[in-house]
């Protein structure tokens, strides 16, 4: 493989479709418990992923001179991909995720176009005037992948997705508590994060106010009657170590070791979340074999 196709594939950063796309797709079969075809998961899937991937090569654009310094085998630093290269990248990505959502529904498109905007303003502006903005946004923007998933399927978004749509403030624990982890590195590349501005100690406690919200409302649509108790064990599962690992937080001095164990934990269990809408979708059949 050449070394411009490795940037590539580096540059789309593909393990994040799984979080963009991926959850949009699950949210939408456990709000419809049914396959609605196979062309229009293809275009859930993708149409967002391709927009996630953008917003990346934006992201490594607007950072390559920090990157060379803490980031050195990203692609642009490495050397693999040019700059010119990476913004037609992300040119051909933006336009690609938003062509797919416009064949899906007009709010489809206005959703990812919204997002697309923010993601620029994002590496642009954001992250360079408030660490603790950035990590704001960037759960909001993980967020929509819960209202972009019920527009898809009903053009419309309501209480369904919108109670799924907290979820997102433990994207804004992890992010604050990995600034948390890399304050070095931040310092270098001139990033003004939390914890430089607060500290550690009241980093981590912000940190665990937002996994503390994710765990008491991820239940939510249950509560709300919108899903069925399947959705409900993994989910309370997650919630317990979500509130636990805030507690650890709160209660433990802000050493990297500290903050370490819980994030692990944390980023571990954020599969039950999947886990929990595969089996929301699946709950006509579960139901029917009980």
């Amino acid at each position: 493989m050449s070394a411009h196709a490795k940037g590539l594939i580096a540059l789309l950063r593909l393990p994040y479709w799984m979080m963009s796309g991926g959850l949009a797709l699950l949210t939408a079969f456990a709000i419809t418990k049914s396959f609605f075809g196979f062309e229009n998961v293809l275009l859930v899937f993708f149409s967002m992923s391709f927009i996630t991937s953008a917003g990346f090569a934006v992201n490594d654009y607007f950072d390559r001179e920090s990157d060379a310094v803490i980031k050195p085998k990203r692609p642009i630093p490495s050397g693999s991909l040019s700059l010119k290269q990476v913004l037609v990248a992300a040119v051909i990505l933006f336009a690609s995720g938003l062509s797919l959502a416009f064949l899906i529904n007009p709010l489809s498109f206005v959703i990812l176009l919204v997002d697309s905007v923010l993601l620029v303003l994002y590496s642009a502006f954001v992250k360079r005037k408030s660490g603790f903005a950035a990590n704001v946004l960037v759960g909001l923007l993980v967020g929509t992948a819960f209202i972009y998933g019920e527009a898809t399927i009903a053009n419309t978004v309501s209480i369904i997705s919108l109670s799924l749509y907290p979820i997102a403030c433990g994207t804004i624990g992890g992010n604050i508590l990995r600034d948390i982890l890399s304050l070095e590195g931040d310092m270098k590349s001139g990033y003004p994060t939390l914890p430089q501005r607060i500290g550690n100690a009241k980093s981590a406690k912000t940190a665990a106010f937002f996994f503390v919200t994710t765990g008491v409302l991820a239940p939510m649509p249950y509560l709300l009657g919108k899903f069925t108790v399947y959705y409900l064990p993994l989910i309370l599962l997650w919630s317990i170590l979500l509130i636990a690992s805030s507690i650890r937080l709160i209660t433990s001095a802000a050493t990297k070791e500290n903050v370490r164990k819980p994030e692990r934990v944390i980023t571990m269990s954020m599969m039950l979340l999947p886990l929990s809408l595969i089996l929301e979708a699946l709950s006509p059949m579960i139901g029917g074999l009980l």
